[in-house]
């Protein structure tokens, strides 16, 4: 079996190859395009569809901006669409800043592409046109969704999702910052904000009904939904997926980016903690990784393989994943270009890649 690991960084996009997942061999930055542009330019977003392993790479160019690149052969050549893949309608007075988040449907061939603005775009054919969803567009509350520092963007994108026991086709979550969380029961055409017991303690009201900065979504085996807040860390066991409860008891802080719920065991989460929204740093300038396999009831260190020493290098919202096997991989980036895997059979971090770029984003699977 090959695993596959796929790096966003801020100068361009790598990749890393294993049989075993404790040696690695890593190539690039990759070229995207014949002038080559794109090569060091930076990608936020990155996907493996699950159905036909085309790879999307949402990346960069200073001199032609954004688009959505794709590979066919696990990275080895990449081909940009003839036609803009993601372009916002004229009516809407609205340019494409980036892509966030690239989300495989039931469907072989459905994507779907969180981007900033805050906006969510749907395809048909595996990422090659996108169309924008107009209903969250046009959602009423859109206009008081103001962007965060990291920018106003759709993060998260959890196709066929509604909360804990609730998997149905056609449903989606997303959440945003700021805005939060909003779900679909109709397939996108009409939404709802799914934020009660999340704060947000720089609003006037702490529990609005939305308008929270949630920084991250991921969803467990049984739906239950863990989030990572602008401050706090939340669990929902909402059948809606409406209803949220702070866990962050535990942790050394309850500031952070990125969250990542294991594939197959209930209740099991992995945070990474960052000092405050003032200090990017880890805590204690200590590279450390938290998890809990109740719920949030116990958050315990998960470090055996980091490195001791002072470090200074975070994670960010999309820069850790799981590769989902049956014995799953765990892995994460950090903005000083360090990339580490786990397994969760023997639970050690090793090295991945050393000194690449800030890394943005990164996703796994086998191939």
């Amino acid at each position: 079996m090959t695993y596959l690991l796929v790096i966003g960084t801020r100068k361009g996009l790598f990749t890393a190859r294993s049989q075993d997942r404790r040696g690695w061999e890593v190539s690039g930055p990759h070229r995207l395009d014949a002038a080559d542009y794109a090569s060091m330019g930076a990608v936020y977003a990155v996907g493996i569809d699950p159905h036909g392993g085309r790879i999307l790479a949402g990346a960069e160019s200073s001199h032609y901006g954004p688009s959505v690149w794709h590979s066919d052969d696990l990275g080895r050549t990449w081909h940009e669409p003839a036609s803009v893949p993601i372009a916002f309608p004229e009516d809407t007075g609205a340019s494409l800043t980036r892509a966030w988040q690239f989300a495989f449907g039931e469907e072989p061939g459905t994507v779907y592409a969180g981007v900033e603005p805050h906006a969510l775009f749907r395809s048909s054919d595996g990422g090659t046109r996108f169309e924008l969803v107009r209903s969250l567009w046009d959602h009423p509350h859109r206009e008081n969704w103001f962007p965060g520092a990291g920018g106003g963007a759709v993060h998260t994108v959890l196709p066929g999702l509604l909360g804990a026991g609730n998997r149905v086709p056609g449903a989606l979550t997303v959440a945003m910052s700021t805005g939060g969380v909003y779900q679909s029961r109709d397939g996108g055409a009409s939404w709802s904000p799914a934020n009660r017991g999340i704060s947000a303690g720089f609003l006037p009201d702490e529990e609005p009904e939305y308008g929270q900065c949630v920084h991250k979504v991921a969803a467990g085996p049984d739906g239950v939904l863990f989030a990572q807040n602008h401050h706090g860390v939340y669990r929902s066991a909402d059948p809606a997926g409406q209803g949220w409860t702070a866990v962050e008891k535990g942790l050394p802080t309850d500031f952070g980016f990125a969250v990542v719920a294991h594939p197959h065991r209930a209740g099991s989460a992995l945070n990474f903690p960052v000092v405050s929204q003032e200090v990017h740093l880890p805590p204690e300038h200590r590279l450390a990784v938290y998890r809990t396999d109740d719920g949030g009831g116990v958050w315990r260190p998960y470090t055996e393989g980091l490195p001791a020493d002072p470090y200074f290098g975070i994670v960010l919202r999309d820069g850790a994943c799981t590769d989902g096997a049956d014995v799953p991989g765990f892995y994460f980036g950090t903005r000083a270009g360090d990339v580490y895997a786990a397994t969760d059979d023997d639970g050690v971090w090793r090295p991945v890649a050393e000194h690449l770029p800030d890394v943005l984003c990164v996703r796994a699977a086998e191939v």
